[in-house]
């Protein structure tokens, strides 16, 4: 199972929600698809219609940037982040 590791931003939204989470899936949006099944909403605060990631969130998949069709092994380690952003 690949980890996801995400924001503690994001999990502060959902009580309960680890930062590390172990999900199976071959490509990123099968991996948001099946957080969102364990923490239901969560998808919401990561995609919008299309599906796509929303502006501010950036997935890295091993230290690379990734969008959600690109795969991931059962090894990979798959970071979530949130932009900061203002002026």
């Amino acid at each position: 199972m690949a980890q996801l590791l995400l924001p503690t931003i994001l999990t502060a939204l959902f009580p309960g929600t680890p930062r590390r989470i172990a999900v199976e899936g071959t490509t990123v949006g099968q991996l948001l698809a099946q957080l969102d099944q364990r923490v239901p909403g969560i998808g919401d605060r990561l995609l919008v219609s299309g599906p796509e990631l929303r502006e501010h969130i950036k997935v890295f998949v091993d230290g690379r940037q990734a969008d959600l069709a690109t795969p991931v092994s059962g090894t990979s380690v798959v970071h979530v982040v949130t932009a900061v952003s203002g002026g």
